[in-house]
């Protein structure tokens, strides 16, 4: 499976090329792609903020069609590991994504972000970068 990250959304949303065709390829090969709760949340405030009414149906749309992965205790159990294990080594990142990553790791998903030196430090968590 494959876990979208915010940033990964918004060049969806944009058209961009790359992240387009990366998601094509994983549909082709019979990946299931999914969308992380938190970024739906990240997502669809900031249409609504910046009243992106055509976006925000295309993204509604697109939640509809692939779907969410949300928020439950497995993944809380495992963000509160996470947030333990990062704080030891003086290496916080956001509780947010904190929170994205247990949920990729409970689902035993890869996380597609823009992000991937930050959310590196999260051990074990499977990456990749579809906009590049």
């Amino acid at each position: 499976m494959y876990l979208l990250d915010t940033n990964v959304l918004i060049e969806l949303l944009r058209n961009n090329h790359v992240v387009v065709t990366n998601l094509r390829v994983a549909i082709l090969r019979g990946h299931d792609v999914r969308i992380n709760a938190l970024s739906y949340y990240e997502t669809r405030r900031g249409l609504l903020g910046i009243h992106q009414a055509a976006k925000l149906h295309k993204f509604d749309t697109f939640c509809r069609v692939f779907g969410i992965v949300y928020l439950d205790q497995p993944a809380l159990d495992r963000a509160s590991e996470i947030y333990s294990d990062l704080r030891k080594k003086g290496r916080l990142i956001e509780d947010a994504d904190i929170l994205i990553a247990a949920m990729a790791l409970v689902n035993n998903a890869i996380l597609v972000t823009d992000n991937v030196s930050h959310f590196k430090r999260v051990v074990g968590l499977k990456l990749e970068n579809w906009t590049r």
